[in-house]
């Protein structure tokens, strides 16, 4: 029998965390536009609790898998500083719960991360090896389950984004159309570069490293983020820009940049959020990145469904 990951008789068993959110379903999407590729199995929270080990290990027996992809998370930054208890368990404590579970079965486990684990002070995009320093509460969690999941298993992988979006859930581009629609002016920081990641895009890089043979790939850390590098405010731009030309809003609104100081946030948030995903390109070679792209995606889904 082929250790777990190492079959040539059939498609990889890939189980998939956090099913209802925005990586979650564009795992689901791509899952669907490969069929073959892999079997996914798809776990919301009400099917399985990962912050529980006993649950966790049963289900895991009951359920064989080469790999596990975690892509659940709190990601309300402000509310984890505020509800510390939801947000540890699923943000530091469950990774941990799944390493351990994984690592005992033979279980290749992909964990997500975030450019948060880093204070943003550094004058380029962030490395892999660069110091950590979290700003906030959703970082310092975060940093916590990265720490835990390769202290248990090795060779797992932990990719860090940041700035995500889709087609589903909350996130910018949805808060910026919402507010496009409503409003003449609106009010964006500018002094906060990053690298917009289309959760699609993101999903295709776990989906490539979840294929790939487990000696192919070291375990560790791996940054990806969409290029090019932009503002909050730029990206709100683009984003009504091209709302609006598709019709989604009824008039382009002006939008006003502002200092991360005049938009006052319980948490505060690093000011480069650019990664270096120079690792990861060396690994699996050019890579898509363009957010532009996953951007008219969004928004041209939407305008099918008359959102």
């Amino acid at each position: 029998m082929n250790a777990p990951g190492c079959r040539t008789d059939a498609p990889l068993r890939i189980l998939v965390t956090g099913a209802d959110g925005q990586l979650g379903r564009s795992l689901r999407a791509l899952a669907r536009q490969r069929p073959g590729e892999a079997r996914y199995e798809f776990l919301s929270r009400p099917q399985l609790d990962i912050t529980q080990p006993d649950a966790v290990a049963a289900w895991l027996d009951a359920h064989p898998a080469d790999r596990l992809i975690n892509a659940a998370a709190y990601t309300a930054v402000d509310r984890a500083a505020a509800e510390r208890d939801p947000a540890h368990a699923i943000n530091a404590a469950a990774p941990g719960v799944l390493a351990r579970a994984c690592a005992a079965r033979g279980i290749r486990l992909l964990h997500v991360s975030t450019d948060y684990v880093f204070d943003g002070r550094l004058g380029r995009p962030y490395r892999e090896e660069d110091a950590t320093a979290p700003l906030n509460a959703y970082g310092r969690d975060k940093l916590e389950g990265e720490q835990a999941v390769l202290a248990a298993a090795p060779q797992a992988l932990v990719v860090r984004t940041g700035w995500v979006f889709s087609a589903w859930g909350h996130n910018f581009v949805r808060t910026m159309v919402r507010l496009g629609g409503q409003h003449e002016t609106l009010r964006v920081i500018d002094d906060q570069i990053g690298g917009p990641t289309w959760a699609g895009h993101l999903a295709q890089v776990l989906h490539a490293l979840a294929l790939r043979p487990a000696g192919d790939t070291p375990g560790g850390v791996y940054h990806f983020g969409g290029h090019p590098w932009i503002s909050w405010h730029g990206f709100a731009r683009e984003i009504l820009a091209r709302a609006h030309a598709l019709g989604l809003i009824a008039r382009l609104p002006s939008v006003e940049a502002i200092a991360s100081a005049e938009w006052p946030s319980p948490e505060p948030r690093p000011a480069n959020g650019r990664l270096d995903c120079t690792r990861l390109e060396t690994l699996l070679g050019p890579l898509a990145r363009d957010w532009r792209i996953g951007l008219d995606q969004v928004l041209k889904a939407w305008k099918t469904a008359g959102a």
